[in-house]
């Protein structure tokens, strides 16, 4: 038998495994797309050298599982790739002037579009710019500004080729934004989004597929091998399967296809019958993971059980009627998908457990992890006990509390923002709890999720201090806890023999690293299947 050796080995200060009880090694050696051997002596794998061998010997560095993002939306940040940079303005004049920049080159009739992770409070005036605004910047081109995955603000060009007046009824589950004076402003949130969103042309396939180029290779560099995009639709996924094709896709890809925006069952069933094509597909590194359903707001329309602190009239929004919600979630179930429901606020949270129980006693020995709570955001005890009985998984995102926090006080007050995504109840109670950004409502990136987890800082300090969990617990929320809700389990997580080559190099170890550094620190080098991405 020929002896091809190994394609890649790593020499390094130490490689942890995360293999409970195993010591750190110090030598890595892959062939192919997988790990083939570790040593605890630096030269222990020098027997692997061959010709074609690529070393890299880096006595200081430590060597880590690649990371796993498993509630980020990559399809955003691909978009964003080409879209205007209004995250770079600091104040509402620079934000007009890029746009105002974009269509000087802009054909006149074409919709402009920005990208989507920027927060009002960053910029001087502390608020969005309005319809009247952005008129400014361009009166002769629709222009549609989005922020996050739940507001958008259009200019007056976009309303009316949408028909939005002052009289247009505001769909369930929506808010159509009026100034003091009740004219229509501009803002659109939620369900009121696809008024203007169904009219904005898709970037052409080769555009698309160069974004997503550009966008895994920028979560690449941050650590991330993995994503789970949590807003994927229909020509979406068409669109990853071309850049699958053509090579663009930097790391690993798991997709939950969009139910956002749907209220009955009827319309999740043509969704399945769509999706039907994708079922059998067992590519490592693109594929299918279940359906995506929204059941509340975001910050501004999360669902509480008591008012928001800025209006005792207002708890928030749900965007489903509890049975139709299970008729759908059900519908999701019986053709053997998965399902992910983004459930933030508390009385969402015990809506979704709601509807969670009845389609498990409906459905007895669906497989465990079947059905998923995304956010849990202000989950209290009572509902974390009750989802960890059920057996529901929850997805946390720890930099989007540490990039909104001050929005969110607006709405909620401090007590509740204190209270969002807390890991440490989860993790004593022994839920199975996975970690991620959000993106782009946070900002993504391997440490700067550890860095909140572990100290709770947000852009106003630190809140909610009780809920931090240590740096171990949080590499396992990244690792091998996401591995299992991908169900990867067996392939990635942890760094041994058999297992897929990915893996991330840092020049120093994150766990010596003061926090304000581990903040913002990235690896050396990102493998994902033993091959190197780079920007």
């Amino acid at each position: 038998m020929t002896d091809h050796g190994a394609d890649l080995v790593i020499r390094a200060g130490a490689i942890h495994t995360l293999v409970p009880g195993q010591a750190p090694q110090r030598a890595l050696a892959v062939r192919g797309d997988r790990i083939t051997a570790l040593s605890p002596d630096p030269d222990g794998l020098d027997h692997l050298l061959r010709p074609h061998t690529t070393v890299h010997d880096l006595p200081g560095a430590t060597v880590l599982p690649a990371f796993d993002d498993t509630h980020t939306h990559l399809i955003y940040a691909a978009l964003g790739a080409h879209d205007v940079p209004v995250h770079e303005a600091h104040d509402i004049p620079e934000f007009l002037d890029l746009i105002r920049e974009r269509a000087k080159t802009t054909p006149e009739g074409e919709w402009i579009r920005t990208t989507t992770n920027w927060q009002e409070l960053n910029l001087a005036e502390r608020r969005m710019p309005t319809a009247a605004e952005l008129d400014l910047a361009t009166d002769r081109h629709p222009v549609l500004v989005k922020r996050g995955g739940h507001n958008d603000v259009v200019n007056s060009y976009a309303l009316r080729l949408a028909g939005i007046t002052e009289d247009t009824p505001v769909p369930p589950g929506g808010v159509i934004g009026r100034d003091a004076d009740g004219r229509l402003d501009g803002r659109l949130i939620d369900n009121a989004m696809g008024l203007v969103e169904r009219l904005v042309p898709a970037p052409d396939r080769a555009e698309r597929v160069d974004g997503l180029r550009l966008a895994t290779a920028q979560y690449a560099a941050t650590g991330i091998g993995t994503v789970r995009d949590c807003a994927v639709g229909l020509e979406d996924y068409a669109v990853l399967l071309a850049a699958r094709e053509a090579g663009a896709l930097g790391i690993r890809v798991r997709a939950l296809i969009s139910a956002l925006g749907m209220t009955s069952a009827a319309q999740v069933e043509d969704l399945l019958d769509a999706m039907e094509k994708w079922r059998d597909d067992s590519d490592r590194w693109l594929r299918v993971w279940g359906v995506k359903f929204g059941l509340d707001g975001g910050l501004e329309a999360g669902a509480t059980e008591e008012p928001y602190a800025c209006d005792h009239a207002f708890s928030g929004t749900l965007s489903w009627e509890p049975d139709a919600l299970v008729e759908a979630v059900e519908a999701v179930v019986r053709r053997g998908w998965r399902v992910g429901t983004h459930a933030y606020g508390d009385r969402a949270v015990r809506a979704l457990l709601d509807v969670y129980e009845r389609v498990l006693a409906r459905n007895p020995g669906l497989p465990a992890g079947t059905l998923v709570m995304e956010h849990g955001g202000l989950a209290g005890p009572e509902q974390r006990a009750r989802a960890v009985e059920l057996g529901i998984p929850v997805t946390i995102q720890q930099p989007l509390l540490h990039d909104t926090a001050e929005v969110e006080e607006g709405f909620w007050g401090p007590d509740r923002v204190a209270r969002l995504f807390p890991a440490r109840g989860w993790i004593d109670l022994g839920a199975q709890v996975s970690a991620g950004s959000d993106f782009p409502v946070g900002r993504f990136g391997a440490m700067r999720s550890v860095y909140g987890m572990i100290t709770r800082q947000t852009v106003i300090g630190p809140k909610g201090p009780e809920h931090a969990i240590t740096y171990d617990e949080a590499l396992t929320l990244h690792t091998a806890n996401a591995a299992l809700l991908l169900g990867d389990q067996n392939l990635r997580g942890t760094l041994s023999p058999g297992r897929l080559a990915d893996l991330t190099v840092w020049e120093r170890d994150p766990a010596r690293c003061p926090s304000d550094a581990l903040r913002d620190l990235n690896p050396l080098h990102t493998f994902v299947g033993g091959r190197p991405v780079t920007r």
